[in-house]
This record gives structure tokens, C-alpha cells and sequence, in this order.
């Protein structure tokens, strides 16, 4: 029961919490030896599983060594469920981790070879392992990566409601242009209908240019000239718009450490508490 004493004087509740603060160590810093060693041995564990994924997808590799990499596969898949768990037990609110980035991202690491079980072709997916990589910049201390990344971050969201106003503007122009070659070329040069028009506004308003499809008519060229010439300056607005909230954005230090509470990190050098949850770091 809780309150009874263990043989070490402890508390069953105090033994509890210290296990848990143990195994929060281990796997959520890297400032312990173990720490370090955990992280460094899950950081190899990813890479030799993406790779084993990659491989996979070769037709001659799969036919000679398809059932060992299988093997690997779910190898790899068991161990990184266990230690997602295992993150969910080792922190006070599990559901708040399992909402936040790399939350998200472990889950997925391991869903797709389950799924493999419905959806055939599923398990190559797991390749999304690779997200998980990006914790070498905690494991490694690069405070200053993990800061620009943070840094990065606070732009994209300050200015994610002017890059929806500028996406809706350019879409609302490639239906126009769309419809407008549609009438000037018409079906006998290969503009059938309106959403394929739609579609070779979109390819050439982003100077992609594949020319599976190209105007005919004067007319038509100059409207696509006009439309190749555009495309360069709607490119150049979101970078403009993301690099004044790059430059407006604060610059404060960013430690490495991660909550005990809900695992996620990215805290100010010198806080004292969780900004996403509250507890005391």
C-alpha cells in the first residue's frame, strides 16, 4: 500500500517517484553517463533501422536477404514501442508529451509496421524514424542548434497567417489564369478542361516547368510569359514575409533540458519552470 516502508526506509511512493525521476534521466537527458549512452545507442538503433527500411524497397536486395531485414524491421519496431512507453510512464503528463512534436513523431516511428498488417507497403513509412535524428542536437549539448531551431519555430508561426492570405490570393490567380488559357487555347491544344488548365498554371507559376503541356496561340504565350514572370516575384513574398519574423523574433539562449512533466523542450537558458506545462524544472 502507499504510505508502508520499504526496508529501506522509503516510502513505496517516494520509490515510485525516484524510479521514475531515474528512468526520466536517462531518457530524456544526456547529462549522466547513462543518459548519454541511451541516447547515443538510440541514435545508432534509428539510423541502422532507416537504413534497413531503404534497403528493403531494393527489388534484388529484398529477394536475397527479405527475411532477415524483416527480422531487423521488427526488431527495431518492438524496441522503439517499448521506449516510447516506457517516455510515457517516465513523465508526470504523458498525454501533453504524446501531443508535442517529438511525441508525435516516436509514435509514428513505430505505427507504420502495424499497419503493414492492413495496409500493404505500410511499414515503408517507418523512414519518418529519420525526424527522430534531429535529438543529436540535445544529445550533443549544441544549445545554439537547438535555439536557431526554436528561433526558426517562433517565425514560421508569426507569420502563418500571411502565408495562408498570400496562398489563398495565389489560388484564387491560378484558377483565373487557368480558366483564362482554358477560353484562349481551348481542347485542340491540349487544354482540355479547366483543372488541367488550373494545374499548368500552377507548374508554370511556380517556374517548375515539366512543358507536358504548352501554349499554342500568340495569345496563349504571352499570357504564359506573363505568368513565367509573375511567378518569380510571388515566390520571393513568403521568404520575405518569414525573414521579417526571423529578424523581429528574440534571440534568448535555449537550454537542452527537457521537463520532467511532459517531456518537451526548448526552454529559455534560465527558466525555472515548464512554459508548456507549468512544472518546476
Amino acid at each position: 500500500m502507499v504510505g508502508s516502508r520499504c526496508p529501506s526506509g522509503e516510502t513505496e511512493h517516494e520509490t515510485l517517484k525516484d524510479w521514475r525521476h531515474h528512468l526520466h534521466e536517462v531518457i530524456f537527458e544526456a547529462d549522466t553517463p547513462a543518459g548519454k549512452a541511451f541516447d547515443v545507442a538510440l541514435l545508432v538503433a534509428i539510423v541502422a533501422s532507416v537504413i534497413a527500411a531503404v534497403l528493403e524497397s531494393v527489388a534484388e536486395i529484398r529477394a536475397a536477404v527479405g527475411a532477415e531485414l524483416l527480422i531487423v524491421e521488427w526488431t527495431f519496431t518492438v524496441l522503439f514501442t517499448v521506449e516510447y512507453l516506457l517516455r510515457l510512464v517516465c513523465v508526470r503528463r504523458p498525454w501533453r508529451y504524446a501531443r508535442s512534436f517529438f511525441g508525435v513523431v516516436d509514435l509514428m516511428a513505430v505505427l507504420p509496421t502495424y499497419l503493414s498488417f492492413f495496409f500493404a507497403g505500410a511499414q515503408t513509412l517507418i523512414v519518418i524514424r529519420a525526424l527522430r535524428l534531429l535529438r543529436v542536437f540535445r544529445v550533443l549539448k549544441l544549445s545554439h542548434f537547438v535555439g536557431e531551431a526554436r528561433l526558426l519555430r517562433v517565425a514560421l508561426r508569426a507569420s502563418s497567417r500571411k502565408i495562408i492570405v498570400f496562398l489563398g490570393t495565389v489560388l484564387a490567380l491560378v484558377v483565373i489564369i487557368g480558366a483564362l488559357m482554358y477560353v484562349i487555347e481551348g481542347q485542340d491544344n491540349g487544354f482540355v478542361n479547366i483543372p488541367l488548365s488550373i494545374y499548368w498554371a500552377i507548374v508554370t507559376l511556380t517556374t517548375v516547368g515539366y512543358g507536358d503541356i504548352a501554349p499554342q496561340t500568340v495569345a496563349g504565350r504571352i499570357l504564359a510569359s506573363a505568368v513565367m514572370i509573375m511567378g518569380y516575384a510571388i515566390i520571393a513574398v513568403p521568404t520575405g514575409i518569414v525573414t521579417v519574423e526571423l529578424a523581429q523574433a528574440s534571440r534568448r539562449p535555449v537550454s537542452t533540458q527537457a521537463c520532467p512533466s511532459c517531456g518537451v523542450g526548448g526552454h529559455d537558458a534560465d527558466a525555472g519552470f515548464c512554459k508548456y506545462c507549468g512544472a518546476g524544472l
